[in-house]
């Protein structure tokens, strides 16, 4: 099982560039099997749930062909409308194919989701919206199988709350249904704009991707398209946490500077300096302590969740005392031991973390409990004196690619270990 060595203390310079954002490619992958025409996408990720996605993909009767960041999906004939437990046991986002398969078939059949234990993420919502869509549901041993022989016609969906993945599940669901279908409370995550721009080129009609209202006017069928995924907002934001913590000077080239506001201020009222570097670059710098600053996690545009557990480990080192709100995920705060075994100093209090500043971290062997808690490891490991050894980076491999090659090359003394 692989682990990082990480000798901490060294000041990072450089600039990194930002991969495809692998939650934008991973819908993307599912909406290739609208179609019988072949599907391009570049800028794809080659992460671990990239893989998994494609051997899903693979297993339904797809072919595919991966050059590097460049896959190409045929999936003229889908043999198996289903994606089975031993395929997506390790990956949340295997509920994406739900609403493409029934969709294109008129029947799937798919496992419920694993992947990281940072709290529920209940398919129910994606079950009843497509309910809603006329699809026949039920739920047995484990798996949700749907059927809809006559075909799918467009409704009103609503949210109860607000979900990312619900949202294009039902979304790649509606663009071959009968008549318009309108969904409410949508998420409104740039994720959700790539995606819906994606099917526009494959001859979609949608409106209103980017708001809390989406149409969307069926159509009989789609055909192939070319697409280039987003920059990943997550993995750009890591790093610029990365810069800011370390006391560095970094450049994110190849981001989308707008998806990150939410962060870039927290950054600045923290003390550290974010400039943007003509259209598509952010430079962070700091040169002294950072200052306690609050944070509450929301739905796009607040504060990402996926970037929670990266900003507590900042404020472990900050001058005074700050409030970590966790309002998506109840069970997002396995790292907070791990970063205790470092010498922070953090108190839970059911969704709310509250972390008093200390003056160092030390390093020590920890373990990764999930993807983004993995990265909150590497991140402590950089600044803590000494060396820390962080266990079970497969977390870590399904969401970042080559984190530990893209640190090394701006200063970082870390290394991957087999």
């Amino acid at each position: 099982m692989d682990k990082f060595r990480i000798h901490g203390g060294t000041p990072l310079e450089g600039r990194i560039a930002i991969s495809g954002a692998k939650n934008s490619a991973l819908p993307a992958l599912a909406a290739c099997l609208l179609t019988e025409e072949p599907v391009t996408l570049d800028r794809i990720p080659p992460v671990r749930d990239i893989r998994t996605m494609i051997q899903l993909l693979e297993h339904t009767g797809a072919r595919l062909d991966v050059d590097g960041e460049l896959v190409t999906v045929r999936a003229e004939r889908l043999e198996r409308p289903e994606a089975p437990y031993d395929l997506v046991k390790t990956m949340r986002a295997s509920s994406l194919v739900l609403g493409p398969l029934v969709a294109r078939t008129g029947k799937a059949r798919v496992s419920m989701p694993g992947g990281c234990a940072i709290g529920a993420r209940p398919i129910n919502l994606h079950v009843s919206a497509l309910e809603q869509l006329g699809a026949e549901i039920r739920q047995s041993h484990g798996y949700v199988e749907a059927t809809a022989p006559q075909g799918l016609k467009g409704g009103l969906v609503q949210f109860d709350r607000i979900t990312v993945t619900g949202t294009e599940d039902v979304l790649m669901a509606a663009v071959l249904a009968q008549g318009e279908t309108v969904i409410g409370n949508a998420a409104r995550e740039p994720e959700v704009q790539d995606l819906a721009d994606l099917l526009n080129k494959m001859g979609a009609r949608i409106e209103g991707a980017g708001t809390s209202t989406i149409r969307v006017q069926g159509v009989d069928r789609l055909h192939g398209a070319e697409h280039t995924i987003i920059a990943d907002r997550i993995e750009a934001g890591t790093f610029l946490i990365a810069g800011a913590m370390t006391r560095s000077d970094l450049v994110i080239e190849n981001c989308v500077p707008e998806h990150l506001d939410a962060l870039v201020v927290k950054l600045r009222q923290a003390g550290a300096e974010v400039s943007l570097e003509g259209s598509s670059a952010l430079r962070v710098r700091a040169s002294s302590r950072l200052r306690a600053t609050d944070i509450t996690t929301e739905e796009y545009p607040g504060f990402a969740t996926d970037l929670q557990a990266q900003y507590m480990a900042m404020m472990t080192l900050a001058e005074g005392i700050s409030f970590v709100t966790e309002t998506i995920f109840e069970n997002r705060f396995m790292h907070t031991q791990e970063l205790g075994r470092m010498g922070a100093n953090i108190r839970v209090e059911g969704r709310q973390a509250i972390v008093a500043g200390v003056a160092e971290l030390t390093g020590a062997q920890v373990i990764a409990s999930d993807l983004r808690a993995s990265a909150s490891l590497v991140l402590a490991g950089l600044v803590a004196r000494g060396e820390t050894v962080v266990d079970r980076v497969y977390h870590i491999d399904r969401g970042y690619e080559r984190i530990e090659e893209k640190l090394a090359r701006v200063g970082a003394r870390i290394e991957r270990e087999s």
